[in-house]
């Protein structure tokens, strides 16, 4: 019989290899899918939006931007609420809210009903993205944690890509209504499969939870140079993503490309390259250092910004590819960082990063629908290259503050 330290025979928690682990795993993987479908199924249909309702390209990107801001609004209300009743509770509710509302979205009479409700989906699914990795660090063995934590974020990644090629492909055969509806359908069967499979929690414990005690650690986090300058890489950088693939689509329907509204749809493929960067970035970052892998990765978004102005498909193809994969890659190593600087009150530093990295798409997506109006795409890329200047110069910063401390 092998000896066993006190603390290893205390730790009850979940170990990879278990059929709890299994079952966690699968419904966190199933929680990122169902959240990203929702979240950004209607990026995919801003085209048709604008034809149907007669709008401008601008006000259809607020079907994006509401929800993505209103979760950003709401992620840390979230997170305190599960601090008070819960993980899985608040998890299981956000699923089961925010799924019935997407069914019902496309039965919306007009623009006005649709971001209305979209607004209100936004509210729902903050409760996944805020308890989500709590209840991982909560319920998983530290040394299975890691594995846990990525196959939640590669159910966040593949959701994104998923949420915007099912509509895109429904589209290209029936009308925005249908597209969006096969969309939210297959989001509540993943948000079945979430609250089915999600086992109750063992190891939380209920706390009294106190807005000025909440406030004081917001605050104590903002207060911190690095941390705050790693929230607002979190608003930059997303603004700047998100914001490229609002309005790209129509670029790529509109002359000299003309692309079809299924191979539009295809462009969103490049996720794919993200899923690959962000882990070849966290251990590059392990071997030459965050700063040189961030500055690295920022550096690569803006090169392959400026190279998607080319009139050659073949050339903006390749910009996006390197957008995207620099864009995954940044926030792999600045979302990692914030765990790493934040010593005390982790979970609070966590959602203030969430919260800017949301707003971002929110604000600086309503803001590019201003950019392509007035210039289309050159207009927005400058618009989004501004946003990646700044965030190399706040890269910059962190990267000469971090080699002076390390002298």
């Amino acid at each position: 019989m092998s000896a066993t330290s006190p603390g290893e025979a205390l730790d009850t928690r979940i170990t990879r290899g278990s059929h709890a682990y299994r079952a966690v795993t699968v419904a966190l993987f199933a929680a990122g899918l169902t959240t990203f479908v929702s979240m950004y199924s209607a990026q995919a249909l801003l085209p048709a939006l604008t034809d149907s309702f007669g709008v401008a390209p601008a006000v259809a990107a607020l079907a994006v931007s509401v929800t993505t801001g209103l979760v950003a609004l709401a992620i840390i209300p979230a997170s305190v609420l599960s601090e008070r009743y819960g993980r899985t509770r608040v998890m299981v509710t956000s699923a089961a809210v925010s799924s019935v509302l997407g069914v019902l979205l496309p039965l919306s009479p007009n623009i006005g009903a649709l971001l209305v409700g979209r607004a209100l989906q936004g509210i729902a699914l903050a409760g996944i993205p805020a308890v989500a990795m709590a209840y991982l660090a909560e319920e998983i063995h530290s040394r299975d944690l890691g594995s846990a934590m990525g196959r939640y974020i590669a159910g966040t990644t593949i959701g994104g890509l998923i949420g915007r090629l099912v509509p895109s492909a429904v589209l290209d055969v029936a009308s925005w209504r249908w597209a969006m509806e096969a969309a939210s359908v297959l989001a509540l069967v993943l948000a079945v499969v979430m609250t089915r499979t999600l086992p109750p929690s063992r190891h939380f414990r209920p706390q009294r939870v106190h807005p000025r005690i909440v406030g004081a650690n917001l605050l104590g986090h903002l207060r911190n140079p690095a941390l705050a300058t790693l929230f607002a890489l979190g608003f930059l950088l997303m603004g700047g993503f998100v914001s490229a693939y609002n309005f790209l689509g129509f670029r790529l329907l509109a002359a000299p490309f003309s692309l079809p509204e299924a191979l539009v749809g295809l462009v969103f493929l490049m996720y794919l390259a993200g899923t690959y960067t962000s882990a070849a970035a966290g251990s590059a970052a392990d071997r030459l250092g965050r700063p040189v892998v961030l500055l690295g990765a920022v550096v690569t978004m803006a090169v392959g910004l400026a190279i998607t102005l080319a009139h050659v498909l073949a050339l903006v193809l390749l910009g996006m590819l390197l957008f995207t994969g620099g864009f995954f890659a940044a926030h792999s190593v600045a979302s990692g960082w914030v765990g790493r600087l934040a010593t005390e009150h982790r979970a609070e530093a966590s959602s203030l990063y969430l919260f800017a990295y949301y707003l971002g798409s929110s604000v600086a997506g309503a803001c590019a629908g201003i950019a392509y109006a007035s210039g289309g795409w050159a207009a927005t890329v400058a618009f989004i290259g501004a946003l990646l200047a700044v965030a190399l110069v706040s890269t910059s910063w962190l990267f000469g503050r971090t080699r002076r401390a390390e002298r």
